[in-house]
């Protein structure tokens, strides 16, 4: 995938993209940034865009004065909408992963038709997702403390034997805007769409594994059972990260998704 930049209002907004075709439009979740998705690096037929949202990876990050601890999953999607429109991509296919989910969420519901369809990974759900206050000083832990941050990150995806994709992730986990590890946290606490997701009429793949120790299948279902037209396909072998755990499976759901979205494909 080809590194590039674009001003989406006002901050710079490093992205990966790959291919010609439909346009895939990635959203990674919480300390991740599009190099998540770089083990899909490519999906015939299909131009992949992987933004990473401000805070995260080589983007510019926010402030206190944008939202509280610098962190909020609308404020994120509306970022993600206007790149979207910055890069001209018409009714994309939008696929978001945990947190990048609930930022996919919220950018579906506010702006249903700027979507052909979605995909959401092992997301949040629509009425958020609350981090216990006793995690709170461990979360704090992982802006200085690397081999934590990797252990957290290997919880993340399970099943993934890579130790240098892994050291990866943590060094780009570490580039995050350091008021944003806790500020995540409350931000997917205060996140609820939950009653908005009707306003969404098009399909929305809801992807979970069942070794996901972060969101339960109980909330995967939930998930798709908020938008008319929901469906949950369970993944047994993999955990909290499709795309990395089993590139291959998740290229596959991936390439069906497109082929409903593009006749043409």
């Amino acid at each position: 995938m080809e590194t590039k930049t674009a001003t989406v209002k006002g901050k710079k907004i490093l992205y990966r993209e790959s291919g010609a075709g439909y346009p895939v439009v990635l959203v990674h979740g919480n300390t991740g940034s599009s190099l998540w998705w770089t083990r899909i690096p490519d999906l015939p037929g299909a131009r992949l865009v992987a933004p990473d949202l401000p805070n995260f990876g080589g983007s510019e990050r926010l402030d206190a004065a944008e939202a509280p601890g610098a962190s909020d999953i609308d404020l994120y999607a509306d970022y993600l909408i206007a790149f979207a429109e910055a890069l001209g991509l018409s009714r994309p296919v939008l696929v978001g992963h945990s947190l990048g989910g609930a930022v996919a969420i919220s950018a579906l519901v506010r702006r249903p038709e700027l979507w052909a369809s979605a995909v959401l990974v092992d997301s949040a759900p629509p009425s958020g997702l609350v981090t216990p206050d006793a995690h709170y000083p461990v979360i704090e832990r992982f802006k200085t403390d690397r081999a934590l941050l990797r252990s957290a990150l290997a919880g993340v995806c399970p099943t993934m034997n890579d130790p240098a994709f892994l050291d990866e992730l943590t060094d780009e986990a570490l580039r995050m805007n350091p008021e944003s590890f806790a500020g995540n946290a409350r931000a997917l606490a205060r996140f609820d769409r939950s009653g908005d997701c009707g306003k969404y009429p098009g399909p929305v793949l809801v992807v979970w594994g069942r070794k996901d120790a972060i969101v339960t299948e109980a909330m995967a279902r939930a998930t798709a059972a908020a938008f008319a037209k929901g469906s949950l396909e369970i993944l047994e072998h993999v955990g909290h990260s499709a795309m990395v755990e089993d590139p291959a499976a998740f290229r596959e759901i991936l390439a069906r998704v497109v082929r409903k979205a593009d006749p043409g494909y």
